[in-house]
């Protein structure tokens, strides 16, 4: 018997080819923005993910409120001078407003030339070929994804609406589990508050009034029986620190309302961004969300809260301690693993030479946050050349 030789497959047409292709964009685009539970940070990556797949130079997406704006915006293409240089938000005119009263898709090779365009302020980016698509709930149309000004020459195509449209169903979806998941933290929220009032009542306040009881008692003792006193005062010292000590468990224990309503990297920027505005050192936030294919690897709301934590430390020392000019921090997401660092161009110290390990600094804190969601944190630093705290959590 000869060798059996296996024949080649026949080539695929360009068109089956292509389509898998795009479907495999469109599929990994989707995981990537159903893995994401905070409503911004879905926004967010549905209109990163809507502009690759298209190929735009911009992209954005608007969630409308009831008073004519939008509840949120967010953009791609844009650097954060150039939004700030644009303005407030849009209302809800021209084009927009069109695509919303309508809630039908629109397709055109130059805005400016259709007769809904009404105007943009005067530091808008120039837009050309633009396209849209309502997000849609049933009847309600939940937001508008809009891209304009198409890499590729001939502007936007009837197979690229086409493809926005299955895109913007699919994040319709993730938009409304990312709602109904914030509104359960809510309540899981206002429940984590009555548990902390409960344990502040029955705990740390019960041991603040024997604190004062004791302290009365050796102020009554002081002045005859000193001996005795000294032994009150140390039952005030004791007490104090076990005060001290539940206090700062309960206050570890208590996620910040910012997490629950925004998400791990909305929460960071916001916080740089106050820092930048209240204080002369030049402050940054980088988020880079890197793409995965579970979509059950988010982190878990302890680890979040660590992080954030961890932040804040590294972000003091570096604004307060380190005299730094400059900070930045940066977050990356992969598959449910965190990797946080805050870098600054300070005074710097050495780590090993440290008083007490870096009490006053918080170090030993910073560690202690880490290990107990199992990550760990990295601190470098010399005198004059800076300082950069990393830490990292691992699935």
């Amino acid at each position: 018997m000869g060798d059996r030789r296996e024949e080649p497959s026949p080539p695929r047409p360009d068109g089956v080819a292509e389509r898998e292709e795009i479907l495999q964009a469109v599929s990994s685009a989707v995981l990537a923005v159903t893995r994401h539970l905070s409503v911004r940070e879905v926004l967010q990556v549905i209109v990163r993910s809507a502009q690759r797949l298209l190929d735009a130079r911009y992209a954005a997406l608007g969630v409308p409120d009831d008073q004519g704006a939008f509840a949120e915006f967010v953009a791609e293409g844009l650097t954060d001078e150039e939004w700030a240089a644009i303005g407030p938000t849009p209302r809800q005119h021209g084009m927009l407003g069109a695509m919303l009263r309508d809630g039908v898709p629109a397709r055109l090779p130059d805005i400016r030339r259709d007769p809904r365009f009404e105007w943009w302020p005067r530091a808008h980016p120039v837009l050309k070929d633009f396209i849209g698509v309502p997000i849609r709930d049933a009847d309600e149309v939940l937001g508008i994804i809009f891209l304009s000004n198409k890499r590729t020459p001939g502007g936007f195509t009837q197979a690229d609406q086409e493809l926005l449209t299955l895109f913007a169903a699919h994040a319709a979806i993730a938009l409304t589990n990312a709602r109904l998941y914030e509104r359960s933290r809510e309540l899981a929220m206002v429940e984590e508050r009555t548990r902390v009032a409960r344990e502040l009542h029955d705990a740390v306040t019960q041991k603040l009034f024997s604190l004062r009881l004791t302290a009365q008692a050796a102020g009554a003792l002081l002045a005859e029986h000193p001996e005795r006193a000294a032994v009150q005062i140390d039952q005030v010292q004791r007490l104090a620190g076990e005060a001290l000590a539940e206090l700062r468990a309960v206050i570890v224990e208590l996620r910040p309302a910012e997490l629950d309503r925004h998400g791990l990297a909305e929460t960071l920027r916001k916080h740089v961004s106050l820092l930048d505005h209240l204080h002369p050192a030049e402050v940054r936030f980088e988020w880079v969300d890197e793409a995965c294919d579970d979509d059950s690897a988010a982190a878990e709301p302890a680890v979040e809260v660590a992080v954030l934590r961890v932040a804040q430390e590294a972000l003091h020392n570096a604004l307060r301690h380190a005299r730094a000019a400059r900070v930045t921090v940066r977050l990356t997401e992969s598959c449910g693993t965190l990797v946080l660092d805050v870098c600054d161009d300070g005074d710097g110290f050495d780590v090993e030479s440290a008083p007490g390990r870096g009490q006053g600094l918080g170090l030993a804190s910073m560690q202690e946050r880490a290990q107990a969601v199992g990550g760990t944190v990295d601190i470098r630093s010399r005198p004059d050349a800076g300082t950069t705290v990393r830490m990292e959590v691992h699935p």
